[in-house]
C-alpha cells in the first residue's frame, strides 16, 4: 500500500507528540528530546527509497499543560518563551502555541531556506517586482531594478537592517516566485516539526493567512544557531553592502541592526551577553523580538517576546525573560 508524503510526515509527527507529551523538557534540566527522523521517504529517479531526515533534534518539548502557570505581570506581550538552549530546559512559556503575526521575525524562516537550497556565491538581480514594493511604512534596503548583489551580502542586509525589498529578490532568486519560495519556507517548517504555522511571503509583511507560534519560531532559531554563517550575521550592529548598479558601476549601502542590544540602546542583565537576533514589527504583530544570548557558565539561551505593545515594552520584557537565564547560572 502506497502513503503519500504527507500521510507519512502526518503518521511520524502524531507518534512524535505522543511521546511528546510524556517527556518534554518542563522545568528539570538535560531533559532534552532527540526527534531527528531519518525515514526511506524520497524516492529517487531510479525508484529508489532515500533516506530523508525530519524534525528537529535535541529541542526542548514543552507541552501545553507544562507552559509557565504563573504568569508574571510584567509580561504583557501575547506569547512568551525561554529556553536554555544547552540544557534543553525552559525557563518561561506563555502562549507558546498561540497562533501570532511574526512580522519580520519571518526572515529567520527566509535565512534557513537560503542556508539550505541557495549558493551565498550566486550573483542576485533586481527584479522590478523586488524594487517597487509599495506597502505604506515597508522597511527597505533602497535596492533598485537591475541592481546586482552577491546573495551573502544581500542576505547580511536582509537580516541586519530587515529590508522587505531584499527577501523579495531572495525568493524570486532562490524558487522563481515569492509563491513557490513560500511552499519552500511552509516544508522546511513541517520538517522540523514547526505544524503550526504557515507563511505566504519571504519578508513578514503583514497577511492574515502568515502565521507562526513561539514556539515554532524557536524550533527554527534552535536551528539557524548551528550555523555559523547565520549567527555571524545576525550578531552584526552594522552591515555594508557593495553591489553593482545596473549600468554596472559599484556602489555601496551601509545598514544598521533593527536590534537595540547591538547597537547599544538597550542593555541586557548583568551576567548576560546577547549575540544576536531579529525583531519585527506591524501593527497587526506588534513589536516582537526573538534573542540568542550567553550566560556567564556559557550556556546558550533563547528567548522569544512576540506582540509587545511597543518598542520599549519589547526590550523590558525580553529583559525580564533574560533575567531568567541570568538566575538559571
Amino acid at each position: 500500500m502506497k502513503m503519500n508524503r504527507k500521510r507519512i510526515i502526518s503518521f511520524l509527527m502524531a507518534g512524535c507528540l505522543c511521546s511528546i507529551s510524556l517527556t518534554g523538557c518542563g522545568d528539570k534540566k538535560n531533559e532534552m528530546l532527540s526527534y531527528r527522523i531519518d525515514f526511506p521517504l524520497s524516492i529517487s529517479t531510479q525508484g529508489e527509497a532515500v533516506p530523508q531526515s525530519y524534525l528537529s533534534d535535541e529541542i526542548c518539548v514543552i507541552p501545553k499543560k507544562k507552559q509557565t502557570k504563573k504568569q508574571d505581570s510584567i509580561m504583557s506581550s501575547k506569547a512568551s518563551l525561554a529556553v536554555n538552549d544547552t540544557t534543553g530546559t525552559m525557563l518561561y512559556s506563555h502562549n507558546i502555541y498561540k497562533k501570532v503575526y511574526p512580522a519580520s521575525i519571518t526572515k529567520i524562516v527566509t535565512a534557513l531556506v537560503v542556508l539550505k537550497y541557495g549558493n551565498l556565491d550566486d550573483t542576485v538581480t533586481f527584479s522590478y517586482n523586488a524594487s517597487h514594493i509599495t506597502e505604506y511604512g515597508a522597511k527597505l534596503c533602497g535596492f533598485m531594478e537591475g541592481d546586482q548583489i552577491v546573495l551573502r551580502d544581500l542576505l547580511s542586509a536582509f537580516l541586519v537592517h530587515s529590508g522587505n525589498d531584499a527577501g523579495i529578490a531572495i525568493a524570486e532568486h532562490i524558487a522563481g516566485t515569492e509563491e513557490a519560495f513560500a511552499d519552500l519556507m511552509n516544508q522546511e517548517m513541517q520538517d522540523l516539526g514547526a505544524v503550526h504555522s504557515h507563511f505566504v511571503n519571504s519578508h513578514g509583511l503583514h497577511d492574515k493567512k502568515h502565521y507562526t507560534t513561539a514556539y515554532d519560531l524557536y524550533l527554527v532559531f534552535h536551528e539557524l544557531v548551528k550555523n555559523q554563517t547565520f549567527m555571524d550575521i545576525v550578531a552584526q550592529p552594522t552591515y555594508t553592502a557593495k553591489f553593482r548598479k545596473k549600468n554596472g558601476k559599484k556602489k555601496k549601502l551601509s545598514f544598521l541592526s533593527t536590534d537595540r542590544y547591538l547597537i547599544g540602546r538597550a542593555s541586557p542583565p548583568e551576567g548576560i551577553t546577547v549575540i544576536g537576533g531579529k525583531t519585527g514589527t506591524t501593527f497587526d504583530a506588534g513589536s516582537c523580538l526573538i534573542l540568542y544570548s550567553r550566560g556567564e557558565n556559557e550556556d546558550g539561551y533563547i528567548t522569544v517576546v512576540l506582540k509587545a505593545d511597543g518598542g520599549d515594552l519589547l526590550y523590558v520584557q525580553m529583559n525580564h525573560l533574560l533575567q531568567k537565564c541570568s538566575g538559571s547560572n
